[in-house]
């Protein structure tokens, strides 16, 4: 061998005992590190579990497991610790038995839409329905062949009888209604449903568990947005749907799968603390809301506030015999003779609150719809425009001096 040529490795195997002998080399024990934290460790907040891939400890449990059973663990997107124990606490505050979360509040309507309902089936929709859920009716199940119809959230349960035929499999229902806040006759229009062996699913965000409990009056489903009230920090996107009946939650659960829907460790972490505040939280948007809702009563500028507590708003006989309580969400209807632009000035003029969807967070919100691009004319009698109002957790007396100084731009002192 010349002095140029590379030595030559060694190609001998190494022998079992050598093997053995060898310890794992640096990348390889930061993989496979054999220490395991001692058991018993408690806190107040449950561990937040990041994972993918679970491990099982040997072939026949992996081959043992279920995946629809919360005994044990298969994939990270059929669950964790984390996830279970958010679950079995909404299901617990829904006063339902099974909960699945979902990526969005959206994504869990589509859920429900897309277990119970199938080619030649047609779903009711109430007219103040949440504007994505009927986009969704309109334009991705109508071409699956899925058909809706509306109804005005008004209706008495005679007028929902008759729109009910054959093909109906679902009645979607919002309590109050997206904007508008009518508050229907739960009790009567599920009922009917019931009679006519339809399905009943309530979008209950705006009850948060707390001021309604709809599988006392016979819902099937209740969705909600974890987004809004058990999030409570305007900070993440989440979505639940929760049952009392085994079957149903089956079917629910095989459609969650095949979807692929799941959500961040950190997010449902972030809704485990919210919940520990929820019905503080929940109260004192309430209080502060009623307040300052009779105090937009009495605005020349205003006609009419829509608030479920409030005597007058749509539905409030309905409001007093089924709920306890009303959160933070209310909206203002403006005299006709204030234009659009002027509405979008008296919003633009406001300081502390600001403009942004959603609702349920720290912070109060305002935002204007022209609600006759939204419903039927025959649904909604007002004509003039409409400010959306979600309060905040600020002192009243301060967001009422804010409404008060933008409501100048309406109505100028001066």
């Amino acid at each position: 061998m010349s002095s140029q040529q590379e030595p030559q490795l060694d190609q001998k195997p190494l022998t079992p005992s050598k093997m053995q002998q060898q310890s794992p080399r640096l990348s390889t024990r930061l993989q496979h590190h054999p220490y395991q934290p001692p058991a018993g460790f408690d806190a107040v907040e449950p561990g937040v579990h990041h994972a993918s891939t679970v491990i099982f400890p040997n072939v026949a449990a992996m081959r043992a497991r279920d995946w629809r059973s919360k005994a044990g663990y298969t994939y990270g997107l059929h669950g964790t610790p984390t996830t279970f124990i958010l679950e079995e606490r909404l299901a617990a505050l829904d006063g339902g038995r099974h909960c699945v979360l979902c990526p969005s509040g959206l994504s869990a309507i589509a859920l429900v839409d897309l277990a119970l309902l199938q080619q030649g089936d047609t779903m009711l929709l109430p007219s103040n329905v949440y504007g994505p859920s009927r986009e969704l009716a309109e334009r991705l199940l109508t071409a699956w062949g899925i058909e809706h119809r509306l109804y005005d959230a008004r209706c008495t349960p005679d007028e929902l009888a008759a729109l009910i035929t054959p093909q109906t499999r679902l009645l979607w229902l919002e309590a109050p209604g997206s904007v508008t806040m009518e508050m229907p006759d739960l009790r009567g229009l599920i009922a009917v449903a019931r009679q006519h062996g339809v399905r009943t699913a309530i979008d209950a965000t705006w009850a948060a568990g707390i001021a309604l409990q709809p599988f006392d009056l016979g819902v099937d489903v209740v969705m909600q947005a974890l987004t809004k009230y058990q999030s409570g920090g305007a900070d993440l996107l989440m979505g639940s749907v929760t049952t009392r009946d085994d079957a149903l939650h089956e079917r629910l659960l095989l459609t969650h799968m095949r979807l692929g829907l799941g959500v961040s460790g950190d997010d449902v972490a972030r809704v485990l603390r919210g919940l520990h505040t929820l019905p503080l939280r929940y109260h004192a948007h309430d209080a502060s809301a009623r307040r300052i809702a009779q105090w937009m009563q009495g605005q020349p500028a205003v006609a009419q506030v829509l608030h479920p507590a409030l005597p007058g708003s749509p539905g409030h006989a309905h409001w007093q015999r089924d709920c306890c309580a009303a959160g933070g969400l209310f909206s203002v209807v403006f005299q006709p003779c204030h234009s659009a632009a002027q509405i979008d000035a008296f919003v633009d003029a406001l300081q502390l609150f600001k403009i942004g969807y959603s609702w349920g967070g720290p912070v109060s919100l305002a935002v204007p719809y022209d609600v006759q691009l939204m419903r039927p004319p025959s649904h909604w009698p007002h004509a003039g425009g409409l400010v959306r109002l979600a309060i905040g957790l600020e002192d009243a007396d301060d967001l009422i001096a804010d409404l008060r100084q933008a409501m100048q731009r309406l109505i100028p002192t001066d």
